[in-house]
């Protein structure tokens, strides 16, 4: 009896043993807990990787979206070598124009090596697709190519301009060109050169030359007493 209960204790001790080193060879990585995450993600290469791939249209918060698009997506860069993205399309359409956070275009993104690039939202550079026909909430074939030719095809996550993404869309852009149209306001401080017209009023009183008259007049004058 005390020898089947050692034998019992022994084999519970067992099981209690191997459940921790089943779990730990299971993991906690996404690909064995079948998690996956809601925004796309990609590599290229071994040094290249995109993080929170999205597609952000405008406000609506469903349905088919045609028209304007910006493009979000963090790059990082952990090689040895700056990385110069090229082109981003959507769906296959045309490519992304690039603008820097001014809103000044721009013909590629450059991403440091060691570093990272955010492209969209306030204050980062944006990659703005002039129309895209693509589903809310779903899910959009987004191209990225860089300038030694490698392109990577993945997908791209849709998301309205709300919620964690608001400001991200593509009438967020839009605000800036009407920045860079203020400093066409100066150029009506151009009036100033009405100044010089002033002072080309202030050479009309050279049109003292009426004082010309009078030096006729002094020769007149003498005439004055040689009547005399």
């Amino acid at each position: 009896m005390s020898r089947s209960l050692r034998r019992g204790s022994i084999a519970a001790l067992a099981a209690l043993a191997i459940a921790p080193l089943s779990s730990c060879a299971a993991g906690n990585t996404p690909a064995t807990l079948q998690i996956k995450p809601d925004n796309a993600a990609a590599t290229l290469g071994t040094d290249v990787r995109l993080n929170n791939i999205v597609v952000v249209t405008g406000d609506e918060s469903s349905g088919e979206h045609t028209g304007p698009a910006n493009v979000t997506v963090n790059i990082s860069n952990s090689g040895t070598e700056a990385l110069e993205l090229q082109s981003i399309t959507v769906a296959g359409g045309s490519p992304a124009t690039f603008a820097d956070d001014k809103g000044a275009p721009l013909t590629s993104i450059s991403v440091p090596a060691g570093g990272a690039v955010l492209l969209g939202g306030p204050g980062n550079p944006t990659a703005r697709v002039a129309s895209a026909t693509v589903t809310v909430g779903g899910y959009v074939a987004t191209s990225f190519t860089f300038k030694n030719h490698d392109k990577l095809d993945t997908e791209a996550h849709v998301s309205p301009n709300k919620d964690l993404y608001k400001g991200f869309g593509p009438t967020a852009p839009a605000a800036v060109p009407s920045k860079a149209a203020t400093p066409a306001a100066p150029a009506t401080g151009a009036a100033t050169p009405a100044a010089p017209a002033a002072s080309g009023a202030a050479t009309t009183p050279a049109a003292t030359t009426p004082a010309a008259p009078a030096t006729g007049g002094a020769s007149s004058a003498p005439a004055v007493p040689a009547a005399h």
